[in-house]
């Protein structure tokens, strides 16, 4: 997809950064934002608030505060979503009309975890907000992929998926370069838990760094929380072999492993004694997994799956659970197998695929 127009929704890290790769890919962005001195500064210096020493193309246009309007919505080839779940199904209500559904732009996703209120991933607010046949062909990104390196043009590999790989090859085909590779897949569901709940356990790595715990613990965490997500994503109707991919031990990985991880920061202050509400006030920026954790303290309990980390986590953030004593609380669960998956899966999958208006062969 050569010289596309691509309208990207929020002007955060991962919206900027993305609206700067595509823009040096010889594509012509336009990056909204709500706020009205983002904008202005972008247009004006092309610099923003939110990476400050880097010059954007002059491709990249800010605009906004007010949505986008609908001569420009009907314009553009592409339509790329990267604000926090919570406001996903917002803003595609105020999308809906204004898009001409004979001449639909691709619709891509980058955002990371699940509806609070209703337990939905974001691609069942695609369906519910704008219908089946959009959320059948909305395409997903998600992998090991911090903002600030993309920026820097260091090797990123991403997974890009859709339930049309027509789709997530147009995707893929937009986004791929010699410095940011793309591989396609068909498991959204899987890719889209895989990425709501790494921000999770990300949160129990930055706790047990932050109680000193060092690399035997950092490496049991990430291994049995991997552990934890496919169980939970196989129940769901996930493909188990979509959390050995980029999107799921990929980016589990990155994000447990890193100190700059918001995810892992939230969880290491934790560890050292501070207060969720204070953390969140002075963290500057959103950590999906802190209100993941709740929606997937949800989920967990309607599929009746065993995920003692993920317990012990939403126990620390919401019951005001101490870290250390469920720390120890974990260590002195009884031994069990160490490889299983569930014996019965795929009812929330199959009831989603329903909604779209599609079967699933068995």
């Amino acid at each position: 997809m050569d010289g596309a127009k691509v309208l990207i929704f929020g002007a955060g890290n991962f919206g900027s950064c993305l609206a700067d790769h595509l823009a040096d890919s010889s594509h012509n962005v336009f990056l909204w934002s709500r706020d009205g001195n983002a904008v202005r500064r972008i247009n004006e210096t092309h610099h923003s608030d939110v990476f400050t020493d880097h010059t954007f193309p002059d491709t990249v246009q800010a605009v906004g505060p007010g949505f986008p309007s609908q001569e420009l919505i009907r314009n553009v080839d592409v339509l790329l979503f990267a604000i926090p779940t919570e406001g996903i199904r917002e803003t595609l209500t105020s999308l809906k009309p204004l898009l001409d559904e004979k001449h639909l732009p691709l619709l891509i996703f980058v955002n990371k975890g699940i509806e609070i209120a209703t337990n939905a991933l974001t691609l069942e607010i695609i369906a519910d907000t704008c219908g089946p046949a959009i959320a059948n062909v909305a395409a997903f990104i998600s992998g090991p992929s911090f903002a600030k390196e993309i920026i820097k043009r260091q090797p990123t590999s991403v997974s890009v998926v859709s339930l049309s790989i027509e789709h997530a090859q147009r995707a893929s085909d937009l986004f791929h370069q010699p410095w940011f590779r793309c591989y396609t897949g068909e498991d959204p569901i899987g890719v889209e838990l895989a990425g709501a709940l790494k921000n999770v356990y990300a949160i129990a790595s930055g706790m047990a760094d932050g109680l000193g715990f060092e690399n035997n613990t950092r490496a049991s965490l990430i291994t049995r929380g991997l552990a934890e997500m496919t169980r939970i994503g196989t129940t769901y109707g996930a493909s188990p072999l979509t959390f050995l991919s980029l999107a799921g031990v990929g980016d589990l990985f990155l994000t447990c492993s890193s100190s700059t991880s918001r995810n892992y920061t939230v969880g290491h202050r934790l560890g050292k004694g501070e207060k969720l509400d204070h953390i969140i006030k002075t963290l500057g920026s959103v950590a999906e997994g802190v209100t993941t954790a709740k929606a997937l303290h949800t989920l967990i309990s309607r599929l009746g799956v065993n995920a003692p980390i993920a317990t012990g986590i939403y126990e620390v953030l919401y019951e005001d659970a101490d870290v250390a004593e469920k720390a120890k609380w974990l260590m002195s669960l009884p031994p069990v197998r160490e490889l299983d998956l569930p014996e019965s899966t795929g009812k929330p999958a199959q009831q989603l695929l329903k909604k779209l208006e599609l079967t699933r062969a068995a």
